[in-house]
């Protein structure tokens, strides 16, 4: 069986600008979680692909306290809702609570789980018996693209083609199989891949 594992914050929600600590984040409440242009309709046309569409996503704010998993539960109904009204829908939710310099005892911890460990993905692949050489990383991040070579997937970053950027894959061997700027053209990209039966074009 054959997936495509997206990451979440940049890929399928806009991230946020928090002012006060001058850093972007994950959204902290329901009300800053907003849907990207297109996205519903991009993983519309992969559930009429027949790919299984799963969410593998760290979310270390709950570790940091920033939020609450009942605060994540929310955001994930409102992004079923979403997709729903697009005719879309996710076939899986994993997450990731832990960070090592977590706030919260509970997930304060060194895991297996947190990308770029291949953990949320090897359980996906057990869950829905998964070939891992059918399936697509598809991140915002090159901890996306390496815990999808992790496992032997494609993958696809959603950035710019800065040399800079290139260079740091080059240097840290997570090159992606493409780059992307957004989950729409991630998505047309697997398709035509596999309609072609070709390899992916290499946009750096």
């Amino acid at each position: 069986m054959k997936a495509v594992f997206l990451d979440r914050d940049g890929v399928i929600n806009e991230l946020v600008y928090y002012r006060e600590a001058g850093v972007i984040d994950s959204p902290f409440t329901v009300a800053q979680f907003h849907l990207l242009p297109g996205v519903g309709q991009a993983i519309r046309r992969l559930n009429q692909a027949d790919y299984k569409v799963v969410v593998v996503s760290n979310q270390p704010g709950i570790a940091k306290n920033h939020f609450t998993p009942d605060t994540l539960h929310r955001m994930d109904e409102k992004l079923k809702t979403a997709l729903a009204e697009e005719r879309a829908h996710l076939d899986a939710i994993y997450y990731c609570y832990h960070h090592p310099e977590g706030e919260n005892p509970r997930y304060n911890i060194v895991c297996q789980c947190r990308k770029p460990e291949p953990g949320l993905l090897l359980q996906a692949g057990e869950n829905f018996k998964l070939d891992f050489e059918k399936c697509y990383m598809v991140g915002d991040n090159l901890t996306d693209v390496q815990t999808g070579q992790r496992v032997g997937c494609k993958t696809i970053l959603i950035g710019k083609t800065k040399c800079e950027m290139c260079h740091l894959m080059d240097e840290q061997g997570i090159k992606p199989d493409a780059i992307v700027s957004s989950l729409t053209a991630a998505v047309t990209n697997i398709l035509n891949w596999e309609e072609s039966h070709g390899d992916i074009h290499r946009f750096c």
